[in-house]
């Protein structure tokens, strides 16, 4: 099947790639970019998404039209039908999805127009048709953490009037920190936690409950997931679609996330990456859990906790604060006290890292590369005296 490229900054060619792809006959579109795309993918490829995530690793995922449009109607049958608002960049599986889901659905979708802000999601909140032909109709969004808080901070009572309108706030990406949960609540939002990847076709577990047809397991303590949602696999890279997917001894296909954590009677909680431990004075810690911690304590909810090298105790973390002040190092103590109470001594972080603002990936979630790298480069100067 042919591919195109297509501009991801520019969510109406977006849109009008995935009509053709996901409705009509072609071609597939590629997102994110990538330079050297293949002018064929194999067929039933709707999507291709490149993007370095996190961990800065380039991965093209091949979603077909089957796994995008299960996951659209899974979700439609979790949620109920309904208009969308897509505040999301459109490169990425999770505004891909809100487009998906809008085209399945029959809604022309609401654009938030120009860069996120309280502002802009409130005028195309407030823009959006709330009936179809005289029937009222639910609207429904996606967020990262990063964007409901930019919400709840805002002063304005029409923000959180808009947020409120929402049936129902899709947020993902990344862990939702509970102070956070519990403000969105106070303000009358109706959130919806997300789990999923673009392996996936963007969150396939709402609330921790797998949506229809999707399967839940951990194997070595390591979550995977199964179901029509799953990718084809990465374009062009065999060896690697082998070992993040892998078929049971009855055939099921199981995408390996990464991820660690436990299933509960049906319920999945995800407790960090595997990949995100380090050892310190001989104890792995899992910065993962160091983080959910730190995120509890007052005025720390988008805190982000990294590893930096330690010459007495080979690896140590720094906590990465938002504040132009010195303000931040008076609550190294409490953040001490608090892991070392829930996690143990080895798990305390060394320090704060003060930045002016968290850097982010354009999909919404920490640059934890870059985190590292200024940590790293700054750890002297943050170093627990």
């Amino acid at each position: 099947m042919r591919v195109e490229p297509v501009d991801a900054a520019d969510a109406r060619a977006v849109l009008r790639g995935l009509r053709g792809a996901v409705l009509g006959a072609g071609p597939a579109i590629a997102l994110g970019g990538r330079a050297d795309l293949p002018a064929e993918v194999p067929a039933g490829t709707a999507v291709v998404v490149t993007t370095s995530g996190s961990t800065g690793v380039p991965k093209s995922v091949a979603l077909s039209r089957s796994a995008l449009t299960s996951s659209a109607l899974a979700a439609a049958d979790r949620l109920g039908e309904g208009a969308w608002l897509l505040a999301l960049p459109a490169g990425y599986i999770a505004g891909v999805q809100v487009l998906v889901r809008s085209l399945v659905a029959g809604h022309e979708p609401a654009i938030l127009a120009g860069s996120f802000s309280a502002h802009a999601f409130t005028a195309a909140a407030s823009a959006m048709a709330s009936s179809d032909g005289g029937r009222r109709i639910p609207i429904y969004t996606s967020l990262v953490p990063a964007q409901l808080q930019t919400l709840l901070d805002d002063p304005d009572p029409a923000t959180a009037r808009a947020l409120a309108r929402f049936a129902a706030v899709l947020v993902g990406g990344q862990a939702l920190a509970p102070a956070l949960a519990e403000r969105a609540a106070a303000a009358g939002a109706r959130i919806v936690r997300t789990y999923g990847s673009s392996e996936t076709a963007g969150g396939c577990v709402y609330d921790g409950v797998p949506l229809r047809g999707v399967g839940i397991r951990t194997v070595d303590g390591e979550v995977q997931l199964s179901g029509p949602t799953l990718a084809d696999g990465y374009l062009e890279e065999p060896q690697r679609t082998a070992a993040a997917f892998v078929r049971d001894t009855g055939g099921t296909r199981w995408y390996r996330t990464g991820d660690a954590g436990i299933v509960v009677d049906g319920v999945l909680r995800v407790t960090g990456r595997l990949d995100n431990v380090i050892v310190s004075g001989g104890v792995n810690v899992s910065l993962d859990r160091v983080e959910r911690i730190v995120r509890t304590l007052p005025g720390l909810e988008s805190a982000v906790v990294v590893p930096v090298p330690d010459e007495r105790w080979g690896q140590a973390s720094v906590v990465v604060v938002a504040t132009a002040t010195d303000a931040g190092e008076a609550l190294l103590p409490a953040i001490r006290d608090a892991v070392a109470a829930a996690a143990g001594k080895p798990a305390r972080p060394r320090g704060i890292l003060r930045v002016p603002q968290i850097p982010l990936l354009a999909s919404g979630k920490p640059d934890r590369a870059a985190l590292r790298t200024l940590a790293a480069a700054e750890s002297d100067t943050s170093r627990d005296t």
